[in-house]
């Protein structure tokens, strides 16, 4: 679903991702770990067309749209729920969602799909979403983004600074998507026990470089913390 090759980038003339190569296969759940400033985040910003690349590819669905803007990425299938629970704080979770859904065929059918999805929504309808927990405003985000109805969604630090029930919740709703079917995951993750429970697969990142790559389970621990060095 997707394909990096060497991709390079970073901001200004300065590259903060080297040469990267990365995949995620269909139906697959993907974690990209590292400590802070490892470029992480600049390597989602990248795949989703925020930032361009200075070297490589970006393949989506076996389609070149390296260079192409995100909107476009967007039509074609991926979805990114950026880091820090975003939301349309003025406006309630209703509108929140209609925002999305509204002109699509469906609309209140996948509305009401991402409810029965993340049910401590329906009963915060009314409310402005600046005014929900962290947790909740993170269901937001990722019930917004699936409306869309992508085959690649990328999240960035989905757990930051949600409490553990609600992170359990979210962990349970990717594996859930990738079981399903028709859904690939690309995921960010400093939480080490959520990024290994959730993925198949999983890369690790040092100064904008893969230091470890392989599959989750096993010795996949040890070598994470290794790569680490935790």
């Amino acid at each position: 679903m997707l394909r990096l090759h060497n991709l390079t980038c970073g901001y200004g003339r300065s590259a903060v991702v080297h040469g990267i190569d990365l995949e995620v296969g269909a139906d697959e759940v993907v974690s990209v770990m590292g400590h802070n400033g490892a470029g992480k985040t600049t390597l989602l910003r990248a795949v989703a067309g925020l930032l361009p690349a200075m070297a490589g590819t970006v393949e989506l669905d076996g389609r070149d749209v390296t260079g192409r803007p995100t909107n476009k990425r967007v039509k074609a299938g991926m979805a990114y729920v950026p880091q820090g629970q975003q939301c349309f704080a003025h406006l309630t979770t209703a509108e929140n969602l209609r925002l999305v859904a509204d002109g699509r065929r469906r609309g209140k059918t996948l509305v009401d799909e991402q409810l029965d999805r993340f049910p401590a929504l329906r009963g915060l309808l009314g409310r402005q979403a600046g005014l929900l927990s962290g947790g909740q405003r993170q269901q937001l985000a990722i019930a917004r983004a699936l409306i869309g109805q992508p085959r690649l969604l990328i999240l960035d630090e989905p757990t930051e600074g949600i409490q553990p029930t609600v992170v359990a919740e979210i962990e349970s709703t990717i594996v859930d998507l990738a079981a399903a079917g028709g859904l690939s995951v690309l995921l960010v993750e400093q939480h080490l026990g959520f990024a290994m429970q959730a993925a198949h697969r999983y890369y690790v990142l040092r100064s904008g470089r893969v230091a470890s790559e392989g599959e989750t389970g096993s010795d996949a621990d040890t070598r994470v913390r290794e790569a680490m060095a935790i």
